[in-house]
């Protein structure tokens, strides 16, 4: 769903930061109120998840809250797209499409990617919810991801590089690994994203690599980040309906995201409640 120039040139574009949108800080705040209705919308799915209610109805629900506080659903045609969210159940990456013979069950782990518009402004953030009695090794891995983002967030940080986020959720996914006696997977096809008039903007943000590469962190810029970990081996495969990435060995995946901005005082969480 990234989108953005393309070609040799619009690569090198995108990596020098050419194309990044800077905001005031009162555009950041008009974001801060996008991302706090994505982080109620989210709360709200959180409780509504449980066995026995389908990915359909989470969806409902999810639009509904968007438009009941003020916003529109950024996820909802985007370039296609059919619902608000996008809940990814087990072995689903990421784009999973809700649906109303998707029924969540006990032990099932769902991630829920939600959007926001208010007044041309967005949000973006996700969670990992655990459905009733989940193994503890899900939960871990789960654990570990947002262990991963917390730490991609505190490289958020003026005068660093893009690729010190990159590299910050990799050394937190390794050491959770090691503390867990887990190789998780980190997903490299999907990654963060430069977000704020639009949802997708430059730059792509990788949830690995080596740190002090690619363009500068200046205050006024705003990155999604958000990791995304598999139990198992991080190769995906789209599934036939266009949008479903699922892991290809069927193994566990998980997701969790905040839209962050950088500010002189470091970052400055939009998504949180």
């Amino acid at each position: 769903m990234n989108g953005g120039r393309g070609g040799v040139r619009g690569f090198i574009a995108r990596w020098r930061g050419r194309d990044i949108e800077l905001k005031t800080r009162g555009e950041l705040d008009a974001m801060r109120v996008a991302g706090a209705l994505v982080a109620r919308t989210l709360t709200v799915i959180t409780e509504a998840a449980k066995a026995g209610v389908s990915t359909a109805e989470l969806d409902a629900l999810a639009e509904q809250t968007i438009r009941d506080g003020g916003g529109v659903p950024s996820f909802l045609g985007y370039h296609g797209y059919p619902a608000s969210i996008c809940a990814s159940v087990n072995e689903q990456i990421v784009h999973g499409i809700p649906a109303a013979d998707q029924v969540l069950a006990d032990g099932d782990l769902i991630s829920v990617d939600c959007g926001a518009i208010v007044d041309g402004w967005h949000g973006d953030a996700a969670v990992t919810i655990p459905i009733g009695a989940v193994s503890a090794a899900d939960l871990a891995l789960s654990v570990a991801c947002e262990e991963a983002l917390h730490a991609g967030i505190a490289a958020v940080q003026p005068g660093g590089r893009l690729t010190d986020i990159s590299h910050a959720v990799q050394k937190a996914t390794e050491a959770a690994g090691e503390r867990d006696g887990v190789e998780y997977g980190i997903v490299a096809e999907y990654g963060g994203h430069g977000i704020g008039t639009s949802m997708h903007m430059d730059p792509f943000l990788p949830n690995h690599g080596e740190p002090g590469q690619g363009p500068r962190l200046v205050p006024g810029m705003a990155l999604a980040v958000e990791p995304m970990l598999t139990a198992g081996d991080p190769e995906t495969r789209e599934l036939d309906d266009g949008w479903t990435v699922v892991t290809a060995d069927g193994s566990r995946a998980v997701h969790w995201e905040h839209s962050v901005a950088i500010t002189d005082d470091g970052p400055r969480i939009l998504t949180l409640p």
